[in-house]
Order: C-alpha cells, then structure tokens, then sequence
C-alpha cells in the first residue's frame, strides 16, 4: 500500500450523516445510537458547516444517570437542548486533496477522531478512524 500517494478522498465516507445547530439533542443521541456513528458534523441553516457533535459530547446523559437521574430524565434533557448548545465550533477540517498522511498527523496531533472533508463550504464526507482501520483491513 502506497500511503504517500493517497488522498483523504481516497478514503474518506462521502455517505455522512449531519444534523442541524437547532436540532434538539434527542435526535443526534438516537442517530450515533441507532447506526453506530461517533460523529455528527452541523450544519447551519445554508447547509454550511458550523460544528461537531461527538459521542462523548452526549456522554454527559450517562453522567447524570450515574448520579441518580433516571433514564426519563435524561431523555427531557437531550428534547431541551438543542445541538448548539452541546457541539465544538469550527472543527477541525480537511479536504478531498489533502494527503491522507497529513490528515493523520493532524489527527494525532490534535487528538481528533474525526476531519470533516469540505469543498469550499460545502460537507462532501468525513474521515474517521475507522476510515483508516477499514483502509488496512482491505489491503
């Protein structure tokens, strides 16, 4: 496998799944449960990226359960709020072009799991860590 030569293209998922910044959180919460998805990029209301919305970002459901809040309560919560007010604004990105070695390196670097991949401004996928984990398994 010749990783100098590849692109975030390359690998990256172009099927992403995104909500919007005035989305209540219940929907993200049931999107990263349902289809097993760590990462929700957001858009704004033009479709333009705005944030990220991670799985750990919801994990503060499983905090307020373990300090005594029922399952119920957790679920009026997530209705309550809204994406914005939970997301990491202007995330990191990457483009189509970029090597994919550099995608990774800022990865690490940053200690990222995910690049959301933009033409301009518009979302055309996104890379994850899994990305590069499926790129070994089929070499």
């Amino acid at each position: 496998m010749d990783l100098g030569n590849l692109r975030v293209g390359d690998v990256m998922t172009t099927e992403v799944r995104a909500v919007g910044r005035n989305d209540a959180l219940s929907l993200p919460d049931d999107l990263m449960r349902d289809e097993r998805i760590r990462h929700l990029p957001v858009l704004d209301s033009d479709g333009v990226l705005c944030g990220i919305l991670t799985q750990r970002d919801l994990f503060r459901g499983a905090l307020l359960r373990s300090l005594g809040f029922g399952s119920r309560a957790e679920e009026r919560l997530l209705e309550t709020m809204v994406v914005k007010d939970a997301m990491t604004e202007d995330p990191l990105t990457a483009t189509p072009e970029m090597p994919l070695h550099e995608a990774a390196r800022l990865m690490l670097e940053r200690k990222v799991g995910c690049l959301p991949v933009v033409d301009g401004e518009r979302l055309v996928g996104i890379l994850t860590e899994s990305d590069f984990v499926a790129m070994v398994a089929r070499d």
